[in-house]
């Protein structure tokens, strides 16, 4: 294993620090980097706080600025961050509106985040939470008890962002964030494996002519293993379990998220979307906003996934509103 790193062990720390320093305009680091946040806070505004294991890059820190995140708890690798960082995180940018949490289901970031939520809660602050669920490959999985919330979450991130900039309120912003989920469907192939710093060998073994369907974004096994097919093939085998499970009413107009894992080009990424446009369309679907790239990682694997999420007139308008951070900026 190759990796640019002085030792595993200060690995985040280091990363965290760089990244604090390269977006020093947007960002700041808490106090024993227990999470990053915004520079500028809004108060009166909801805070968004979010959070899980790092090798996800830029998910989550790479989402926190203008509408989006107020905070990001990064964990090690792989491995949920803790109650005390993500109460650090509350204190820190909840500016008497409330906070709402935003989990992807796994059980160690459900425990903790909940865990979190009532030590704040009993704290005398207003604490909502949304937890994703969007993954339809498998389930459940060794990391999980129910779907995933893997890519959707992104999405989820970014509407609610650009509904608290707009003064949604705490209740609100929980049942409209749990509506996005509702309407948001994702699934993951790996073509290779990642590789933990901390272990030093994949995550799991696949041959040169294998690739894992239903990956989930930790480099956990699929639903199935099979031999390498066309990108054609793969993308229609990803979006008939999404639309099946979506039962979304024909002529509906979509987002589509072509994700990579962090070991994939962008030219086989935005040849993907290609494919996935044109099976879409041939499903009655509209595809009228697109977001590609490496945004929901597993480190170094190679792969992607497909995120389709229902839109509306509102759901558009809130999507399409202004945003910096360090990954998204429109």
């Amino acid at each position: 294993m190759k990796r640019l790193m002085n030792a595993v062990e200060t690995m985040l720390d280091e990363s965290l620090d760089g990244f604090a320093a390269a977006h020093a305009d947007i960002v700041e680091l808490g106090a024993e980097r227990k999470f990053v946040r915004r520079r500028t806070l809004t108060p009166g505004k909801v805070a968004l706080i979010s959070g899980g294991g790092s090798g996800h890059e830029p998910l989550h820190a790479g989402f926190v600025g203008l509408g989006m995140l107020d905070a990001a708890c990064p964990g090690q690798v792989f491995t949920s961050p803790t109650p005390d960082q993500m109460v650090a995180a509350i204190e820190a940018v909840d500016t008497g509106a409330g906070a709402l949490l935003i989990v992807k289901n796994y059980e160690g970031d459900v425990m903790n985040f909940e865990m979190a939520g009532e030590l704040a809660a009993a704290g005398d602050r207003r604490v909502e939470s949304v937890v994703t669920n969007d993954d339809v490959a498998v389930p459940n999985s060794t990391w999980s008890t129910g779907r995933r919330g893997v890519a959707g979450t992104l999405v989820v991130e970014k509407i609610l962002g650009a509904a608290a900039e707009q003064s949604m309120g705490l209740e609100d912003l929980r049942d409209l964030g749990r509506q996005v989920n509702a309407r948001t469907r994702s699934f993951g192939i790996a073509l290779a494996p990642c590789t933990v710093p901390a272990a030093g060998k994949p995550t799991f073994e696949l041959g040169p002519n294998e690739m894992e369907i239903g990956v989930g974004i930790h480099g956990e096994p699929g639903r199935r293993r099979s031999k390498l097919s066309s990108a054609d093939a793969i993308a229609e085998e990803m979006l008939s379990a999404i639309l099946s499970d979506l039962a979304a009413p024909a002529s509906s107009e979509c987002l589509l998220l072509v994700n990579g894992f962090g070991g994939t080009p962008l030219m086989e990424l935005y040849l993907m979307v290609n494919a996935a446009r044109r099976i879409l369309a041939g499903r009655g679907l509209a595809v009228t906003r697109y977001l590609t790239g490496s945004l929901v990682t597993s480190l170094d694997m190679a792969g992607c996934s497909l995120t389709v999420t229902l839109l509306d007139v509102r759901l558009t308008r809130l999507w399409d509103a202004p945003v910096r951070t360090a990954a998204l900026s429109w």
